[in-house]
């Protein structure tokens, strides 16, 4: 780039961050008045230039911001490599579905192989293993931590199970050392769900780093964002190769976006009943998609990086917060980090006890109308959906906490843009109505 192309795009960025300080300034919050969101991106000027910055390259697609993505947040987790994709959710589906691929050999999940799961989790934790002619199988989670019961996933180890798929719930790790242990023991695949848990350490190691495949989801709600997009985690270059066939259409080829001849023998190859010497670009062992995330993408999530530790630092916080203002009201089960663990919280969860006279869908519509949101725990207890109606599984026991869950618990917002006040309105709010207090609110 020329001297004079240079300072023109540097005089673009520096007015970039001039409107964000102004656009993106924050407003006073009015109680009763302001909205107190569940959950939101935080941004700055730094951010927007990464964007515009990107787009300025014209190259749009995965580049150069693409590549440095991958490599720092490789190096934050703890694990050998990291695939950009355009969601948390396609995540999913290319971390389960590499681990299908006949290029694993005998290690490969066939179809009717068992993956254990938790039933009140995320849809697209799910899908993958039915996508893939896979079969779930459900355990029970606890209430406080929300994640599975130890006992069941000990009972749920059976001769056709291949993997455990989990979440971190809300940012709170599972117990990794049993199941790493489980997976160890039984020659099992790990898929480690860290898409609400990115800066969670679990005995000093953050999560996504223990699967032999993870995922990590940059959702505008997450903790980082790059607007849609995820990541998927991988140890092993083998299983690395296998998520980015998935991910780039199925094909052979592993290129980099804009590269040819990689391997130096494009024309070199014969697979399948192809010709011999057919172009390795448009090969394809796999049936894949197209999953990939842009440059755009990446350089915005590069800027959300340099603040990753203060989001989770303000996340902790705020959840402390929240913490020592309800652990006074009674008929309140509050949430409890995993033994070993130190989340980034993504929310905090709250589950009205058995004998509190209170009505979640009352509770929710009182605090809707007074401008605090809340969510519910994910899809409940999944095999209530009528998604899954039907489905082929396998349950290890009754799931009578995951029906709690979907009756009794939702989640408020710990999310770095919350300031104090807006969380003791929150609270306030909360209080006010669990313990039936007169008047208006």
């Amino acid at each position: 780039m020329n001297d004079a192309l240079s300072a023109r795009r540097a005089a673009i960025l520096e007015q970039v961050r001039e409107y964000a300080q102004l656009s993106l300034a924050a407003r006073e919050f009015e109680r009763g008045e302001s909205s107190v969101p569940v959950s939101g991106k935080v941004l700055d000027g730094e951010d927007l230039a990464a964007l515009v910055d990107a787009s300025l390259d014209g190259w749009l697609t995965a580049g150069r911001f693409t590549t440095e993505f991958q490599d720092t947040l490789a190096q934050y987790v703890g694990t050998r490599s990291a695939s950009f994709v355009n969601s948390g959710s396609s995540a999913n589906l290319c971390a389960l579905s590499a681990l299908t691929s006949p290029k694993l050999g005998k290690r490969a999940l066939q179809p009717g192989d068992e993956v254990v799961t938790v039933a009140a989790g995320f849809p697209t934790t799910l899908n993958p293993i039915i996508q893939n002619g896979l079969k779930p199988v459900f355990v029970d989670v606890e209430i406080g931590t929300y994640d599975a019961i130890g006992d069941q996933l000990r009972e749920a180890i059976g001769p056709r199970t291949r993997a455990i798929m989990m979440a971190h719930t809300l940012g709170n790790p599972f117990d990794l050392d049993l199941v790493t242990q489980l997976c160890k023991d039984n020659g099992l695949w790990l898929v480690e769900d860290s898409c609400d848990a990115l800066g969670s350490t679990y005995r000093g190691r953050r999560t996504g780093s223990f699967g032999d495949t993870a995922t990590v989801s940059f959702y505008p709600a997450h903790h980082i964002t790059t607007g849609e997009g995820g990541v998927v985690f991988s140890k092993h270059p083998l299983v690395t190769r296998q998520v980015e066939s998935f991910r780039d259409w199925g094909r052979d080829c592993y290129c980099e976006t804009g590269k040819d001849n990689t391997c130096d023998k494009r024309f070199g190859w014969q697979l399948g009943d192809l010709p011999a010497g057919y172009d390795h670009k448009y090969t394809y062992s796999h049936i894949g998609y197209n999953l990939k995330g842009t440059d755009m993408q990446a350089a915005l999530g590069l800027s959300q990086l340099t603040k990753l530790d203060g989001f989770v630092a303000r996340r902790k916080e705020n959840f402390a917060h929240l913490y020592e203002r309800f652990s006074q009201v009674e008929g309140l089960i509050l949430p409890e980090a995993t033994e070993g663990s130190d989340p980034a919280w993504f929310g905090f969860p709250i589950t009205l006890a058995d004998d509190l006279a209170v009505n979640r869908e009352d509770l929710m519509r009182f605090l809707d109308a007074h401008h605090v949101g809340t969510r519910l725990i994910f899809a409940g207890n999944l095999l209530r959906q009528p998604a899954y109606r039907g489905i082929e599984h396998r349950v290890v026991t009754d799931l009578r906490n995951s029906d709690t869950v979907m009756n009794r618990s939702f989640w408020l917002g710990v999310y770095p843009g919350l300031t104090k006040d807006m969380l003791d309105y929150a609270a306030d709010a909360v209080t006010h109505f669990v313990e039936g207090r007169d008047g208006s609110f």
